[in-house]
């Protein structure tokens, strides 16, 4: 029976997955020193790289590959790595279906720059597309957030509650910009309206932290346009398990056009409004 059938549970992969990010973590911490010397750009002048991201991506890819050699990985650096196609299992279902790792080897990668300490390593195990187990980790201070699809979220051994918020106007909301600058021009327009009809903006640099801290009620919400896979994938399944809602505008599935994160009482108030402010548009 080959490995995908017999080791694919949640709870397998989320175990696999906690190993391999607090390795990563630790070489994040490391490197950063040598690697801030070292700074690429991708996107835009302000969309940086450092050789830590890389470094930590390429362990991450050969740690999971010595444990799992069937498996796809997608990684912000190196990009996708197919996976097998599904095996049948004796019932069909998980066991045999092919598994993806979506990984974000630093994500606030500017934050890492500066040495502010709000920098994570996020990792997720996906079947069929679904993220089922995910980990996101703060390199910077070593706390640790999980989920498992169905099993809660917790930090460390500490399950996880959104804000018990029902009112927009007194909610903490987070959010991010993109780097490209006529994005950066339209989101700056939206805040610059939205601040007037919430409690206040906090914006933290790194989307998958940002998620986790609506999970456990230190932001009431967080939207963000623009996002890749691999900034939402762990942390979009932790927000969700531990009761928020994590969706697009106008029934879309969380993505590119936009990511909100919030509890029940205050998603809908919240969804409205961006749609109101055309948030998921522009550039």
């Amino acid at each position: 029976m080959s490995e995908i059938r017999t080791a694919s549970t949640p709870g397998d992969l989320l175990a696999l997955a906690v190993r391999v990010a607090r390795e990563a973590a630790a070489t994040a911490r490391r490197m950063r020193a040598e690697a801030i010397t070292d700074v690429e750009t991708k996107s835009t002048d302000t969309d940086v790289v450092t050789a830590a991201d890389r470094a930590v991506e390429r362990q991450v890819i050969e740690a999971l590959r010595a444990a799992r050699p069937g498996d796809g990985v997608l990684g912000e650096e190196y990009g996708d790595s197919a996976s097998p196609e599904p095996e049948a299992g004796p019932e069909g279902g998980p066991e045999g279906s092919a598994v993806r790792w979506v990984l974000d080897p630093i994500d606030g990668t500017v934050n890492y720059l500066y040495g502010l300490p709000q920098y994570a390593v996020s990792l997720a195990a996906e079947i069929d597309g679904e993220a089922v187990a995910g980990v996101v980790i703060n390199a910077a201070t070593g706390d640790e957030w999980t989920a498992t699809r169905g099993g809660g979220a917790w930090r460390g051994d500490r399950p996880l509650h959104p804000s018990t918020r029902t009112r927009l106007d007194q909610s903490l909301v987070g959010t991010g910009f993109g780097y490209d600058a006529k994005r950066r021009a339209h989101q700056g327009a939206v805040v610059a309206q939205l601040i007037t009809r919430v409690r206040d903006i906090r914006r933290f640099g790194a989307a998958a932290l940002d998620l986790c801290a609506v999970a456990e009620g230190t932001l009431d919400a967080y939207y963000e346009k623009g996002l890749n896979p691999w900034d939402h994938g762990a942390g979009g399944l932790i927000a969700t398990e531990a009761g928020a809602i994590v969706s697009g505008l106008r029934g879309a599935a969380p993505g590119a056009d936009m990511v909100v994160a919030a509890p029940p009482a205050i998603f809908g108030p919240l969804h409205d409004l961006l749609v109101e402010l055309d948030a998921d548009n522009g550039p």
